[in-house]
């Protein structure tokens, strides 16, 4: 991590060690069982992930602009947004990001980029319409301790493994639909390998999914910890929370499904009404736990702790 200003979270290295040493135990075992059952497809397969992972942590910036709809703004066309990221580069001494604007009403905010020196930061107009500054500042302060501890990097490798898998489990039922998993390659049983791969690819998948999303939850409470610390106004961002999350409920199903893909990226999650896997595995944790870790801030500030 660069040098700032942001309150260093012990809590956060040990949760990246712990969570990265355990999918280096999935990669080490999908590896060895894939390559044992079926070692040609993968390196098609690796191939083939390979290129999404450089193409994520390369192009991250252009890419995530590009989808949103996000276009970068200079001084002159929104001085009160640059003036807040201004105030928090000053306070975080980081460098300052290109600052983006997204013609949205679903309001958010979301900082991409693999290193300090790609990191865009965007806003989107419905969220400039409803936070007032100093909700803003809290909101871009915990966008940017995203940047500072380089979390869209980490992620992006993090989640190399779950790419991989999901690949070889799709391809796999694809072509087990298509008759796969009937054929025969003289003595061996051609269905029954491509039933492993599957179930192997599908497994180390899961897991890998699952321990992504545990750092990504954690991730966010670290960012908002950061934030409140840096700013002293824990209650502003608490506020901007509570505000983003109550009009996410007033926004159309349609536009929310339309953003759900983004979430990972995203200061509040964007969840449709009604059952949704990202309810249950979210890339966030529930607004009652970041709302409470906020409030713990906020008395320790106040003891003078």
């Amino acid at each position: 991590m660069a040098r700032t200003r942001y309150a260093a979270d012990r809590g956060l290295t040990s949760r990246m060690v712990v969570t990265m040493f355990l999918l280096g135990l999935v990669y080490v075992a999908f590896v060895a069982a894939f390559f044992a059952i079926a070692p040609g497809w993968g390196l098609v397969a690796l191939a083939v992930a390979v290129a999404i992972l450089l193409a994520q942590y390369f192009f991250s910036d252009r890419l995530t602009l590009f989808a949103m709809h996000g276009r970068e703004v200079s001084p002159r066309e929104a001085p009160e947004l640059h003036g807040v990221v201004d105030r928090i580069c000053a306070m975080s001494d980081a460098p300052k990001p290109r600052v983006a604007v997204a013609d949205t009403d679903v309001p958010n905010a979301f900082a991409t980029g693999r290193n300090q020196k790609r990191a865009v930061l965007c806003v989107t107009t419905g969220l400039l319409r409803r936070l007032d500054p100093v909700e803003l500042e809290g909101v871009l302060a915990h966008e940017m301790s995203h940047i500072a501890h380089r979390d869209v990097a980490v992620m992006t490798i993090a989640s190399f493994l779950g790419v991989c898998a999901g690949l070889i489990t799709r391809f796999g039922l694809e072509w087990g639909l298509w008759g796969g998993f009937g054929r025969r390659n003289g003595d061996q049983n051609a269905g029954l390998v491509l039933l492993a791969v599957v179930l192997v690819s599908a497994v180390a998948y899961a897991i890998s999914f699952l321990l992504t999303r545990a750092l990504s939850r954690y991730r966010e409470l670290s960012a908002d910890r950061a934030a409140a610390l840096l700013t002293g106004r824990p209650s502003a961002l608490a506020s901007a929370l509570t505000k983003v999350s109550g009009e996410l409920a007033r926004i159309p199903s349609r536009d929310l499904r339309a953003a759900e893909p983004f979430n990972a990226f995203f200061f509040a999650p964007a969840l449709a009404k009604g059952f949704s896997v990202s309810a249950l595995f979210s890339t966030h944790p529930p607004l009652e736990r970041r709302l409470a870790q906020l409030q713990q801030i906020s008395a320790r500030l106040g003891r003078g702790l």
